[in-house]
């Protein structure tokens, strides 16, 4: 009767540490989860700094602290109208067919447990993609537009525009249903930035003395070149930097579980292709400047890298590491291509080049999934893969769908702003900078700068 009982109170223990052990496993996992998603929202974050950097040294001296100004702040006001009502339309309840989500507005749980935790590390995650989506408008917008202006348009943009294209595809709407794919955000994220900076720069219209139309008839397309191409330099590298947990934190954890691309597993392949491609456009733009502009221009070279990292955030978890190497060198001409045609023909004033990385080269990147994708088991197969044209059909209807949502809302958004509050300074406020007309604090204290039309 006694061994009997030894082995009872045995076995007994053994279940029990078994229970514990995988009870603790489990809470490990979950750990390891919450930490991944919290480096990698750290790590975009960072972007914000690279984005004040490259726009900066982009643009000229006298409106260097205007544009800092506006990467600090649109982060800062997009954090709070995206937690009251970004989020809800973005990953709230689905409703009107997968077009809008309902709830989860100003929504706070306070009770620490598993399923809040869970909250909690996505909505600290989405939130700064949402900013990405805001700041790429600064730049295309850069030198001309009114402060406050700048404030409303990128907190709608936080709170609307983004969210609702964002529920169609990543929160449960009718694009995921449809099987559009995109893993990171060359749709979701950069073109819906890309699009809104494109109407902006319209509505607004060029800087002074950017077209200027001779007697002859013909327009003269002058350069402004940048004050700090090494600040645009390490803004870039520091969106590199960023774009790590961009794209390899978009598994959404960092454990075995999930399936497919959904999966830590695939932490390391996202990381390798994210890579090569933003290398490969970079090296691609300074052969194409090179040979077009007789010198490797360093503003496209930056602009070439950001066109790889842009092109390859939709396709970075389905395509091998040669397919992101040819992604990103086609991403790289065709930013040299947009910039020149943006700039030279469709005379849009774009600054920093912000339509042609984001918008451009993020349709280009959605369409590269159902080109080179090759993720069978995720339903993904593009048409170098024996997939045909469903996917790449697919990918085309979610990008014009989105890409019209986003640039009607904005049209319509700039108008109303312009015609209420003003959109643009006065020339003689643009003409003196940004710096001083709207801050009254120049970044550069001490130094004579010299401003030319």
């Amino acid at each position: 009767m006694r061994k009997k009982l030894v082995v009872l109170a045995i076995l007994c223990s053994c279940l029990g540490v078994s229970l514990f052990a995988q009870e603790s496993l489990e809470s490990l996992g979950f750990s390891l989860d919450v930490i991944w998603l919290f480096i990698g929202a750290i790590l975009v974050f960072i972007m914000q700094a690279g984005f004040a950097l490259v726009e900066t040294g982009l643009t000229r001296a006298k409106n260097a602290t205007n544009i800092t100004m506006k990467n600090v702040m649109d982060f800062c006001f997009g954090a709070i109208v995206y937690w009251a009502l970004g989020w809800g339309l973005m990953y709230g309840k689905d409703a009107l067919g997968g077009l809008i989500g309902t709830d989860q507005f100003f929504y706070s749980p306070m009770e620490v447990n598993i399923e809040n935790g869970n909250f909690y590390k996505a909505w600290f995650f989405q939130v700064v993609f949402a900013a990405t989506a805001a700041t790429i408008v600064s730049g295309a917008m850069a030198e001309r537009t009114q402060f406050k202006s700048y404030l409303i348009y990128t907190c709608f943009i936080s709170a609307f525009i983004y969210p609702i294209s964002g529920h169609w595809v990543w929160g449960g709407g009718w694009l995921a249903n449809l099987g559009f794919h995109d893993f990171a955000g060359s749709t979701v994220v950069h073109s819906v930035g890309g699009w809104a900076a494109l109407m902006g720069a319209i509505v607004l219209g060029p800087r002074i003395g950017k077209y200027v139309k001779g007697a002859d008839g013909k327009i003269t397309v002058k350069a402004f070149p940048g004050h700090n191409i090494p600040y645009a330099a390490l803004g870039v590298l520091l969106l590199f930097f960023g774009w790590f947990g961009f794209n390899g934190a978009s598994t959404g954890i960092a454990t075995v579980g999930g399936g497919g691309i959904w999966s830590g597993l695939n932490i390391a392949r996202v990381s390798v292709t994210t890579c090569l491609a933003a290398s490969a456009g970079a090296v691609s733009a300074l052969i194409f400047s090179w040979i077009w502009f007789k010198k490797p221009d360093a503003s496209m070279t930056l602009n070439g890298l950001l066109a790889g990292l842009v092109g390859i955030t939709a396709p970075c978890a389905v395509v091998s590491p040669g397919a992101s190497i040819i992604i990103g060198l086609l991403a790289g001409v065709l930013v040299v291509f947009s910039v020149e045609f943006i700039d030279k023909v469709l005379k849009v004033d774009d600054p920093v080049g912000a339509v042609s990385v984001h918008c451009v080269c993020g349709i280009f990147g959605t369409l590269a999934v159902g080109i080179w994708g090759n993720a069978p088991e995720d339903g993904v197969l593009g048409l170098l893969h024996g997939g045909g044209f469903g996917q790449l059909g697919i990918q085309i209807v979610g990008a014009l769908a989105v890409g019209a949502w986003a640039a009607i809302v904005s049209l319509l958004l700039f108008f109303i702003i312009k015609a209420v509050t003003g959109l643009r300074v006065s020339p003689k406020e643009e003409m003196v900078g940004l710096d001083l007309s709207e801050h009254k604090a120049e970044a550069y204290a001490g130094f004579q700068i010299f401003t030319s039309m």
